[in-house]
């Protein structure tokens, strides 16, 4: 099952609150970077996208890091419009001062070694990717499945392609330094794979579920095998259940909390949850990254364009800023994390 939204799905998966309220998301790197809020009785109200100095048109890219639990984690940055962006996405993942930098701002790591450089072709939704010689320099075996993990999720991030293969140094390898297996194709589907014993003989499929990290800034994507149909109903299912004990990732919905009913009808997704839900409000954040969980979880399933939330029948409105949002903005990261000392 494809797990990942499409370039073409930026827009599609919105938020319906009890004032029909109705939230634009974008999900994807390479798309439009507007995000628009509509009111039932208001005209729009359009939240522009800030941009550089010298007025340069900008678009929304996602970059992949390490967090600092080993995670790989999607950031949305702004980069200026222009072409052969998925090699910039790439460039802005390479280890090196600016970017070390950059990365540090928001409590992460960049997962390409310095020094690496790129030939990218793309066709029929298949990427290769060549990478340079300096990309045999990682570390350990670790370094190679987020190198290679977060390369491939980024270049999956955009509508043209489907899958990627790699080459290092103009040569297909089957393994790396460290022995990591690089023969095959790589796609969004496993990052971050739950570890699970196999039943024999089952029925096994992937769904991707959105956690708050330890610190809750961020939004884990983790890929967690089931046995049973990889529908919403399952992934909203698993939602609940929460995060593995071991995982370090937090529930994003409060204790207790239960799922009575997922139903999709004419592209509207309702998800009705029992009471406990309304007490995200007594979350640290307010309940944003409960709302946020649920609508990335979702909006991975491409029959769904309008996501209600639903408490004990009876809708629910988030505040706006809970959903108005890109997947970890980069503004926002940085702004949450303790680290950062700005320097005029």
């Amino acid at each position: 099952m494809k797990l990942n939204v499409k370039r073409a799905d930026l827009e599609r998966v919105l938020m319906v609150g009890a004032a029909a309220l109705v939230v634009a998301l974008a999900l994807r790197g390479g798309g439009e970077t507007q995000v628009q809020m509509i009111y039932e009785e208001a005209p729009p109200v359009v939240a522009e996208t800030s941009v550089g100095a010298a007025d340069v048109e900008m678009q929304s890219t996602v970059c992949w890091y390490e967090d600092g639990d080993g995670y790989l984690v999607p950031v949305t940055r702004q980069v200026p419009r222009q072409d052969g962006v998925a090699k910039a996405t790439l460039a802005l993942m390479v280890k090196s001062s600016q970017n070390d930098l950059a990365a540090a701002r928001m409590g992460l790591t960049n997962v390409i070694p310095e020094g690496v450089t790129f030939d990218l072709d793309i066709a029929d939704g298949k990427a290769r990717l060549d990478m340079s010689k300096e990309a045999l320099n990682c570390a350990s075996a670790e370094e190679e499945l987020l190198m290679v993990h977060g390369a491939a999720a980024a270049l999956c991030g955009f509508d043209t392609v489907e899958e990627v293969s790699f080459l290092f140094d103009g040569q297909k390898r089957s393994k790396l330094t460290h022995g990591t297996d690089v023969s095959g194709v790589f796609t969004a589907d496993t990052v971050n794979l739950e570890s699970v014993t196999t039943m024999a003989g089952g029925y096994a499929d992937q769904v991707q579920l959105y956690f708050p990290s330890a610190s809750g800034r961020l939004l884990v994507p983790v890929s967690r095998t089931v046995f049973s149909p990889a529908d919403i109903s399952t992934a909203i299912l698993e939602l609940a259940k929460g995060p593995r004990t071991d995982s370090g990732l937090e529930h994003p919905l409060p204790k207790g909390c239960g799922v009575k009913s997922v139903k999709v009808k004419n592209g509207t997704a309702t998800i009705d949850f029992t009471q406990e839900f309304i007490n995200i409000a007594q979350q640290d954040d307010g309940g944003h990254q409960a709302v946020r969980a649920v609508l990335f979880t979702a909006s991975q399933f491409p029959g769904v364009k309008k996501v209600e939330i639903l408490v004990d029948g009876q809708p629910y409105t988030p505040a706006p800023e809970a959903a108005t949002t890109f997947l970890n903005e980069a503004s926002e990261v940085m702004a949450q994390y303790p680290g950062v000392i700005e320097i005029d």
